[in-house]
């Protein structure tokens, strides 16, 4: 699989989501060779055919995903190989693990602006952004209280667009499954 899509707000089965067979099926009537959802949070590897761009494929879906299912939420396309290099990257290699309560990837809005190498860190320091570039952002969360930080509401707040945060697990295993 050449691209990978991630949506916002999308929980295979729930109202106004497709189930696997629908979500995967938007895509390959879309114009995709090959479509494969990965878990149930919105992740789908997909490939295109020589010539065709991914973002037509990806726009077309949604299209269908919304007049099939009601879907409205956004899509941010990345490149398996960028991702794959990103994982390379071992970005989150010298944190410790034991000291927060998880390590996010959030993919960002294309319209989002940003300088590269920003450094934000949440009001109640319950979320640290490591890394942050025009197209994602690094952030590891801590559980303070009830409830541990949320990368994604605090990037949404502070850049003013749509994001989709994932847990850095989860892009490792797309990776290793589907490059």
């Amino acid at each position: 699989m050449d691209y990978a899509v991630f949506f916002r707000n999308l929980n295979l089965g729930r109202p106004n989501c497709p189930n696997r067979a629908q979500f995967e099926a938007a895509f390959l009537d879309a114009g995709a060779t090959g479509a494969a959802s990965f878990l149930v949070n919105g992740t789908l590897a997909f490939s295109v055919a020589p010539g065709e761009a991914a973002e037509a494929v990806l726009s077309r879906a949604c299209s269908l995903l919304a007049e099939r299912c009601g879907l409205k939420e956004p899509a941010f396309l990345r490149e398996m190989g960028a991702l794959a290099a990103l994982v390379a990257q071992d970005p989150f290699d010298g944190v410790d693990q034991g000291a927060v309560y998880g390590c996010y990837a959030t993919f960002l809005h294309r319209d989002v602006a940003v300088v590269d190498g920003t450094v934000l860190r949440s009001a109640k320091g319950d979320v640290d952004v490591l890394r942050l570039s025009a197209t994602e952002a690094l952030s590891v969360a801590y559980q303070f209280g009830a409830s541990p930080g949320s990368p994604n509401a605090l990037l949404e707040k502070r850049l003013g667009l749509p994001a989709t945060t994932r847990v850095w697990n989860t892009v490792v295993r797309l990776v290793a499954k589907h490059c």
